[in-house]
């Protein structure tokens, strides 16, 4: 138990309890057995994520983690009769247990057969500069699987619409983050002696998830899978401030890996807040409608005023709009990418730009994305026919909604003293933290390294909005009153104002899908010309399927085919089986 642990464990509860008070009320009305099973699991699940994150020994950690992935696979699939939820729940163990076997291999090139497994024997290891790389490398795809990360994300958004909102709000907001733990740990930790070259493999593969989460999160018109893949991009994100500390602490400025290592856990902590907001979100509109598909809602804030204003505040943070929390910790993920001067390699101080670009790109993409979201969904007439009134979330749905809300508000208004806890969590890390300079700035200023070079003051920047605000609303009520009528819009001149006239979440994503086209594998079905109704349809997927996934599954069935036929259920043939492995035994003994 020490700083990491303690900021982790803080991440959990505070997330947890939000989720938790918002499930009392979701699965209201589910009676038998079946809730009971499924409590049992959400509280197994919530048990082993807390054991990862206290667990001193590689043993235990290892079973920890794979009490999380089994409980996780049981909620997944907790709707087991869709077989599509049969298929995620699948694909999200199998990868789940390639990054398991990454991480036990990454345990067992530190315990070298030397020694026990416990945290304290693997920091003693004395690896030479290739075995710390294999290390590395193995805890970075192992618990990269785990996370979400580029090209390890497929399970990703197939099992969270497939797992029960609460339980995907959990998934998302917290154990994405155990993975984010395991890998400071092991390496920053356990491994020890970080070379900016291993920074510059996280730097690039986060910048790469980054991009790639956010460009087909545009893309999707199921809401909850678009939440999905806002979960890659900003996985994508934490990886980008973990790896800009890297490359500095591998080039020896150990302070500007300071703010690249707390940008990346100010955004973990975030990430879990406003990821778990929106997914509950999601899930009081999935209860009340029973819509998921973003092309059949509409007009949902004249029927659920609460959760549309708990989902804006989550639609805010997300797309890093300040003051509130989103904002603070990509803008430090920014602030340590201007340190790049001070980097020797000049091919990795031209690359540390353009990442930043990239994050750029992705934070204005991702306010696109939630601009479509929320005015489909929201805003306008509904798109569908409904039977009854959808109603707004209950008591409790929106006490777990609000405490995740106001979360978003006090990490964004006074992240001054989150930076502080987190101060102590590099100190155990690396051995070094921020200037005093940044520390001693007070609660009203954040200054990621000294006052001359950049501050930024969220209270400031909220009584300005607020200000500007006030004095637009008076001047247009003291000099436009009475001056003002509201009609209809214009809809080129057409005469009736239907949901058929408002934008569709496929057609606001047109732009974004023409200019970035060869990234996606696109399938789309035109309407005849003498169609009376014409519905044109499209549907997006990741090539990486057909690049990656297919081609190995292909394989694994040609092989288990083969080995299949060793079969024969016949005893004679086993019993020369045997025989001949006792002859080859014998040869190689002698």
């Amino acid at each position: 138990m020490d700083a990491l642990s303690g900021f982790f464990l803080l991440l959990l509860g505070a997330v947890a309890f939000g989720v938790s008070l918002f499930s009392s009320g979701y699965f209201r009305g589910h009676g038998g057995q079946g809730l009971g099973l499924l409590c049992f699991q959400y509280h197994i699940f919530l048990a082993s994520m807390a054991l990862v994150l206290i667990a001193d020994d590689a043993y235990l950690f290892m079973v920890a983690w794979e009490s999380m992935a089994l409980s996780s696979y049981f909620l997944v699939t907790a709707e087991h009769h869709d077989e599509r939820n049969r298929k995620a729940g699948f694909v999200y163990l199998l990868i789940a247990h390639l990054g398991a076997i990454g991480i036990l291999l990454s345990f067992g090139v530190l315990h070298g057969g030397h020694g026990d497994y416990t945290f304290d024997a693997l920091r003693r290891a004395e690896l030479s500069g290739f075995w710390a790389t294999i290390a590395f490398l193995l805890a970075f795809f192992g618990f990269g699987a785990k996370a979400g990360m580029l090209p390890l994300h497929a399970w990703l958004p197939e099992a969270h619409p497939a797992a029960p909102s609460p339980v995907s709000a959990l998934m998302s907001g917290v154990m994405l983050k155990t993975a984010i733990y395991g890998m400071l740990r092991v390496i920053y930790d356990l491994i020890g002696g970080i070379r900016w070259e291993w920074g510059l493999t996280v730097l690039l593969f986060g910048a790469a998830t980054s991009l790639f989460g956010v460009l087909f999160a545009l893309m999707q018109h199921d809401l909850k899978r678009l939440l999905a893949y806002h979960s890659v991009e900003n996985i994508g994100i934490i990886l980008i401030g973990i790896g800009l500390s890297m490359v500095f602490i591998g080039s020896g400025h150990p302070v500007a890996g300071v703010l690249g290592l707390i940008a990346g856990l100010y955004h973990t902590l975030n990430h879990a807040v406003f990821k778990g907001l929106l997914f509950l979100g999601a899930g009081a509109i999935l209860k009340s409608t029973g819509l998921r598909n973003l092309n059949e809602m509409g007009g949902l804030i004249r029927y659920m005023p609460h959760t549309a204003l708990y989902f804006l505040v989550g639609a805010l943070a997300i797309s890093a709009l300040p003051p509130l929390n989103g904002f603070v910790s990509e803008w430090l993920t920014f602030q340590a990418s201007l340190q790049a001067p001070l980097l020797e390699s000049s091919v990795v101080r031209s690359l540390v730009p353009i990442v930043a670009a990239v994050l750029a790109l992705s934070g204005a993409l991702t306010g696109m994305c939630f601009v479509k979201v929320y005015g489909v969904a929201f805003l306008g007439q509904h798109r569908h026919q409904i039977t009854e009134k959808p109603r707004d979330a209950s008591g409790w749905e929106r006490a777990g909604m609000l405490w995740l809300a106001l979360g978003c508000a006090a990490l964004g208004l006074l992240p001054v003293f989150m930076i502080g806890q987190l101060n102590n969590v590099s100190q155990v890390l690396i051995k070094a933290g921020l200037p005093d300079e940044a520390m001693a700035s007070g609660w009203l200023w954040l200054v990621p390294t000294s006052s001359a070079q950049a501050s930024y003051s969220p209270i400031v920047f909220l009584l300005v909005i607020a200000a500007v605000f006030a004095l637009t609303f008076l001047v247009v009520r003291q000099v436009y009153h009475g001056r003002l009528r509201r009609s209809d819009p214009w809809d080129c001149g057409f005469p009736e104002q239907t949901w058929r006239m408002e934008d569709t979440a496929d057609g606001f994503g047109q732009p974004i899908r023409h200019i970035f086209a060869p990234v996606y594998l696109i399938h789309r079905e035109i309407p005849r010309p003498d169609d009376p109704a014409p519905v044109f349809k499209q549907e997006v997927e990741d090539r990486h399927w057909q690049w990656m996934y297919l081609p190995i599954a292909r394989f694994a069935e040609f092989l288990s085919g083969h080995v299949g036929k060793l079969q024969q259920g016949r005893i004679s043939v086993y019993l020369l089986y045997s025989f001949l492995t006792l002859i080859a035994l014998l040869v190689f003994v002698q």
